[in-house]
């Protein structure tokens, strides 16, 4: 059997392997009968999109390249226009300045000066480039002491030309405040636009989307430190290219910034007929979601508001729903927003003896 296994094994060997198919090229019609040569294998060649990490990598050099910082202000210096922002704030409250003058947000307040624009809820139509001015008067002059303190040492250090600052904002936030990316409008502001810190260090975010209920946001491309005092300057790339914003995280304690911008000559304008029906920006805001839908509604923008309707209903992150005179909180020993077993909707509504109803008089009285 062995010697029968190796001369079967030896026979395989010596026998030649099947010759491998050599496939032509299909010849059509009009070609020549006298092309032999063979066909050559069709390469099929893919076209990748673009990397990603390296155009991340081309924007955040492009962003870094074109931004300038100086750190100018001393800690006094900081605390002097630190008081000339708090008695902006307190003449707000008051109710001394013009009412496009003063925008109030949940954890943001802005306070324009020299020049005042239409933005977010307040344009007709949405979009880039649908931003126009006030008329002139709309909005009060820029206080003298912003010139005299802010303006005067960055015109001193050569960022600016002399005359350059024609409008003034002063963003104060509220630790947990924001502003949503976007690029200030090209149409109405000149470059560079400057911005002044204070109260606090924070970061500006570059290149980042926002998304909301509950509100968050994707990673930034680019994210620059700004330090109490320091002065910052956005021109080409990061200004006109890439989109801006503070994130929520990166304000962990009150901030306020003051920017300074030059509003463009030929920048357009509101009516002045027609600009007193538009509304200041928190009243735009209030406005801009109705509560109940109407008839006239669509059925997406009604299954919209039935959708804030229901999100309205629920309870905030820290308001603590009350058990009598005690908070739920302390009733599950836990020290945090987390109900207790007994639910508190079905101790608010619980039906009470006539006994117990005496004895919460007496505790009352």
């Amino acid at each position: 059997m062995a010697t029968k296994s190796k001369e079967e094994l030896s026979e395989k060997m010596r026998t030649p392997e099947k010759p491998r198919r050599h496939y032509r090229r299909r010849r059509s019609p009009d070609s020549s009968d006298n092309s032999e040569e063979e066909s050559k294998p069709v390469v099929k060649v893919r076209h990748y999109k673009h990397d990603k990490g390296v155009d991340r990598e081309s924007e955040e050099w492009k962003t870094q390249a074109s931004i300038t910082q100086r750190r100018l202000f001393s800690e006094e210096q900081c605390e002097i226009i630190e008081k000339k922002i708090e008695e902006v704030v307190v003449k707000a409250s008051r109710g001394d300045y013009k009412d496009h003058t003063v925008d109030r947000a949940p954890l943001r307040s802005k306070y324009f000066f020299g020049e005042g624009y239409t933005y977010g809820s307040q344009l007709e139509k949405k979009g880039p480039g649908m931003e126009k001015l006030y008329p002139k008067g709309e909005v009060d002059d820029i206080p003298q002491w912003i010139f005299d303190l802010v303006v005067k040492p960055i015109v001193k250090e050569g960022l600016v030309p002399e005359g350059f600052i024609n409008s003034a904002v002063i963003n104060d936030y509220l630790p947990g405040g924001c502003i949503v990316s976007h690029i200030d409008p090209p149409h109405i502001f000149e470059r560079p636009i400057v911005s002044v810190s204070f109260f606090s260090d924070c970061a500006l975010s570059f290149g980042c989307r926002f998304s909301f209920r509950p509100i968050r946001t994707t990673k930034p491309v680019f994210v620059l430190p700004i330090d109490r005092g320091c002065v910052t300057l956005l021109s080409g790339y990061s200004a006109d290219e890439i989109t801006h914003c503070i994130r929520p995280q990166d304000v962990v304690s009150r901030r306020a910034v003051i920017i300074l911008r030059k509003v463009c000559d030929d920048a357009p304008r509101l009516d002045p007929v027609l600009s007193h029906k538009i509304l200041p920006a928190f009243e735009a805001r209030k406005r801009a979601r109705p509560r109940s839908p109407s008839p006239t509604h669509s059925d997406s923008s009604c299954e919209r508001d039935r959708h804030s309707h229901r999100s309205s209903r629920k309870k905030l992150r820290h308001s603590y729903p009350t058990m009598g005179n005690h908070d739920v909180r302390y009733e599950n020993g836990h020290g945090d927003h987390r109900q207790s077993r007994t639910s508190s909707s079905t101790t608010r509504h619980r039906s009470y003896s006539p006994k117990q109803k005496r004895q919460e008089k007496e505790r009352s009285k």
